[in-house]
């Protein structure tokens, strides 16, 4: 790998090397490095491009590394990600795309993963987008992500994107089975005339399944976000969608969350805030000896972890 490369994957995966356990790095367009372990197994997908990886029952404290770094200039990719982990396992999986586009043409990165995890089964899901590159060419990333739990299984989601991508549509669907549980924590910072649009669409199918959906998000200069969650009672359930944004600049912000109770034993809960940073909040900070950006930045670098 190049510099630019190295650079793009310690952005979207924290990484300064080759990563212990098991890994897969897609860079421009193909697999680069790979490697599976005792308990966890890559393979290529034989119909389509992308990967599978199966994660066998009772697997712990392991981990899986996924990410895709692309450098060249009008690029354009699709990739199918199947993720099969085994009942009682507990596994953290790093994912994650970098961009670096310093040409005119558009480069663009469409990562479609599929979950099926496994009954009393933990998943801890950690997402990156970042880009980079100074040419006028976009930088696009349209992540899907669906995933299904079985009973008693658990995943953690959390999916950040902070500076750098133009346009990104995210879709997310999730079923629930009995006392399953979904954590989703999104983090986003659009700038510039940038775009983003996320949609959850959550169902819990089972009983005393539950479901907690937050957004955070910071809109900056004349970029737009939009934030529309579903979240779907059709049992005795617990849902909770909520979406938080401070709006800056000329900005414009959406917030769409909506609930469907099918079951009368469903308890669901929205709410969305949207607004711009207090004034008192900047003030108190410049008393400290901060200029008025630095206290606009600390603000909002605080708001987003």
């Amino acid at each position: 790998m190049d510099a630019i490369q190295r650079e793009l994957l310690e952005a979207v995966a924290g990484l300064h090397e080759i990563p212990t356990g098991a890994y897969n790095i897609r860079a421009n367009g193909a697999s680069i490095e790979r490697k599976s372990t005792a308990n966890i197994e890559i393979i290529t997908k034989k119909d389509t491009s992308g990967i599978e990886i199966h994660i066998k029952p009772g697997t712990k404290r392991e981990s899986v590394h996924i990410p895709v770094i692309m450098s060249q200039s009008g690029l354009s990719e699709v990739v199918y990600n199947d993720f099969y982990v085994g009942e009682d396992a507990d596994v953290t999986i790093i994912a994650g795309c970098g961009i670096h586009n310093g040409g005119d043409a558009s480069t663009r990165h469409d990562g479609i993963h599929r979950f099926f995890i496994g009954k009393n089964a933990h998943v801890k899901y950690v997402e990156k987008h970042y880009g980079s590159g100074d040419g006028k060419g976009e930088r696009i990333m349209n992540p899907v992500t669906e995933i299904h739990l079985e009973e008693d299984s658990f995943m953690e989601m959390d999916t950040v994107q902070i500076r750098g991508v133009d346009s990104t549509k995210r879709e997310n669907k999730a079923h629930l089975k009995a006392g399953s549980r979904l954590v989703v924590m999104e983090r986003l910072m659009t700038h510039g005339t940038q775009k983003a649009e996320s949609y959850f669409d959550v169902s819990m199918d089972g009983e005393e399944s539950a479901a907690n959906v937050v957004s955070r998000s910071v809109a900056r200069d004349d970029s737009y976000q939009l934030f529309a969650s579903h979240i779907h009672g059709n049992n005795r359930c617990s849902g909770h969608t909520e979406c938080d944004a401070i709006i800056m600049d000329n900005a414009k912000i959406s917030a769409v969350p909506e609930l469907s109770a099918n079951h009368v034993d469903a308890a669901l809960i929205h709410e969305a805030a949207i607004g711009k940073i207090a004034g008192e909040q900047i003030i108190k900070l410049m008393t400290l000896g901060l200029t008025e950006a630095e206290a606009e930045e600390q603000i909002v670098s605080g708001f987003l972890k």
